[in-house]
């Protein structure tokens, strides 16, 4: 609970990181050049079936603005980013997060989805909180299926891009399920389409696009659910306004979107995460230390992605009795 010094800096910077991932995500080749066309719309449909995490009972879900096209597919929409057609190197910050439900009582949420492509290979980035520290990760190494892109006036399109487990991947796996997941073990298949036409199209009239991979905002589903705790600031409260050291604290909040990533700080320094039921609510216990100094502490829930506003809530801490 006491503030340690650079404790708020170096938590702050890892929020940041966490909650905006076009900062982290560089438009650049693989010799530190520009790519020459940005990009400008598309997705990545990523499907999961028959891979390492349906045999071990993990399932994938997903956080607005991706959709879940079927049991084992999802869509993520291309925020941004650059990609060159006639290398096939491509960088794409995905938006929303990936949402891991499994064997443990907690989903496993990975935000700042970020894929890089260079030639026959690349790597899925991602961010996440590990041991209280948001931090990014590279989660698949990615290799492709031997087809070159396909690359039409306004898109450029990646099928059959295998993703498989990195080292430090399957030790966040392993340590989240509790199952055994190793470096190699498949995570998927992803079809990609990057926009770079001026227009912002993600492919031409009438051409084909990947099964899943198409704008989640054409979903009529997706349209049709309503958008409870938008756009409104959450409200946050604390289960005791003041308790001693050494105790435990409970924080919820109300009127985030259902589906949020929620990161939970405690004076400044970002522990834990959250994710919001489908009422807009969460609720998460913690301790407080019991060399917390005495005095007034606070709480700050932060939506991951910046959708809505922080809310904080403070609370006091006295002497062990």
């Amino acid at each position: 609970m006491a503030k340690r010094p650079g404790a708020a800096a170096l938590a702050a910077g890892a929020l940041f990181a966490l909650c905006c991932p076009a900062a982290a995500a560089a438009q650049v080749g693989t010799e530190g050049e520009a790519l020459p066309r940005e990009v400008s719309g598309g997705s990545a449909s990523w499907a999961t079936a028959g891979t390492g995490l349906t045999g071990r009972g993990v399932s994938l879900d997903v956080t607005r603005p991706a959709v879940r096209a079927s049991a084992d597919r999802a869509s993520f929409p291309a925020l941004g980013g650059g990609a060159d057609p006639e290398t096939g190197a491509a960088e794409l910050e995905l938006g929303g997060a990936a949402r891991f439900e499994g064997p443990a009582s907690q989903p496993l949420v990975l935000a700042g989805l970020r894929l890089r492509l260079a030639g026959d290979g690349g790597a899925l980035y991602a961010r996440s909180v590990v041991d209280g520290r948001a931090r990014e990760l590279a989660l698949a190494e990615v290799a492709a299926a031997g087809a070159d892109p396909v690359v039409r006036a306004t898109s450029v399109t990646w099928s059959g891009l295998r993703a498989s487990l990195t080292a430090e991947g399957a030790a966040l796996l392993s340590s989240w399920s509790g199952a055994e997941f190793a470096a190699g073990d498949g995570l998927g298949v992803l079809e990609v389409t990057a926009g770079t036409g001026e227009s912002g199209q993600s492919g031409e009239a009438g051409s084909a696009a990947p099964e899943g991979a198409g704008s989640p905002q054409a979903s009529p589903s997706a349209e049709a659910e309503p958008q409870v705790g938008v756009p409104g600031k959450p409200t946050v409260a604390v289960a005791r306004a003041a308790l001693t050291a050494g105790a435990e604290q409970t924080v919820t909040g109300e009127g985030f979107t259902p589906g949020a990533v929620v990161l939970v700080a405690i004076d400044g320094d970002t522990r834990y995460q959250a994710v919001a039921d489908a009422r807009g609510g969460i609720a998460r216990s913690f301790p407080v230390y019991a060399n917390a100094f005495e005095g007034e502490h606070t709480v700050e829930l932060t939506v991951v992605g910046g959708e809505q506003g922080a809310s904080s809530v403070r609370f006091g801490v006295g002497a062990p009795n």
